[in-house]
């Protein structure tokens, strides 16, 4: 029987993540965490997370989310897990909540349903070989899972591979030719540098230039509260960015996102920013930062020269609705 979210089951929720979902990779849920990415995230709707019970016991979980604030908010419906447990994995578990999740984004007027990196119920993992450094949110769903074997035979199709990259930055180095580079950029009026509100103009004009709603929240506020972000300027206009520049509490190097408008590209600026955000995190004692990126994204080459390597794949999936 699949049942809508009651506070009652959270305990049993939890332990089964703790059981299941962990076995993909997922870090294991306290109380505070599942609060945190679920019950007390704006956008957690009671009608869009349900519990199966098998005998009044919690076999399995599913949750998705909608916003019409959100990227593609106004025509899709974000999958944010399906968790069921081991004898309950079978074709017939899955497809009653799936059937669940997509029934309430269509009551909600959504098209599609989506596996997606916009999803603001972030689900942090464990970055495979090493001491339980964790990445703060799936990209999509793990290839290796279940569950994306089951959404492919359900229709779900894979948009994109993204590749989870990971560095230790104990070790790490700007190279001499992106300095060359840096000088080069130089004499062509360009700088790469940490923002400075004294020196640096544009940053919201900038921002408005990506059209990307998550990027206009964060680095603006993150600029206007004095966080560091590495940008890129020319004559003093702020024409690209990399971070915010924040060391957290995990010892992982945070950052949203990293750009360059299409009208300065071709001047190495976005090699620029990422190798200057990795000096700058190094810088602040920062033990390893992780990403994601596309598999056919030619920016894979600038993480794998600073020493980056994909741990992990996610896939990025859609059903449009009939």
């Amino acid at each position: 029987m699949i049942v809508s979210w009651n506070e009652q089951y959270r305990q049993s929720v939890i332990a089964l993540w703790n059981e299941e979902a962990v076995k993909d990779g997922y870090k294991e849920l306290t109380e505070q965490a599942f609060e945190r990415i679920f019950t007390a995230n704006p956008y957690f709707d009671e009608q869009n997370a349900f519990v199966l019970l098998a005998q009044n016991e919690v076999k399995g979980f599913a949750c998705g989310c909608t916003g019409d604030d959100l990227p593609l908010g106004e025509v899709a419906g974000y999958i944010t897990c399906i968790v069921l447990a081991d004898e309950f994995q079978t074709d017939e578990n899955y497809q009653g909540m799936l059937e669940a999740l997509e029934r309430r984004f269509q009551q909600l007027g959504k098209k599609q349903g989506d596996v997606l990196f916009f999803n603001p119920m972030l689900l942090p993992w464990y970055i495979p070989g090493t001491p339980k450094h964790e990445h703060n949110n799936a990209p999509g769903v793990p290839i290796e899972s279940k569950l994306y074997a089951f959404l492919r035979q359900a229709g779900y199709v894979e948009r994109a591979k993204e590749c989870a990259m990971y560095l230790k930055l104990d070790g790490f180095n700007v190279p001499e030719d992106v300095r060359a580079k840096e000088r080069k950029a130089a004499a062509e009026g360009y700088t790469v540098e940490l923002f400075d509100k004294e020196k640096h103009n544009g940053v919201k004009e900038m921002l408005n230039g990506f059209n990307n709603l998550l990027w206009q929240r964060e680095i603006g506020q993150c600029t206007a509260d004095g966080v560091p972000v590495v940008i890129a300027a020319y004559k003093g206009n702020v024409i690209g960015f990399a971070g915010p520049v924040i060391r957290q509490d995990n010892g992982r190097g945070y950052f949203a996102g990293i750009g360059v408008l299409p009208e300065h590209e071709g001047h190495g600026l976005g090699s620029l920013l990422f190798f200057k955000l990795c000096e700058a995190f190094r810088s602040i004692g920062t033990e390893y930062m992780s990403l994601y990126t596309g598999s056919t994204n030619p920016a894979i080459r600038i993480y794998e020269k600073a020493g980056f390597t994909t741990v992990k794949q996610f896939s990025v999936m859609r059903r449009e609705f009939v």
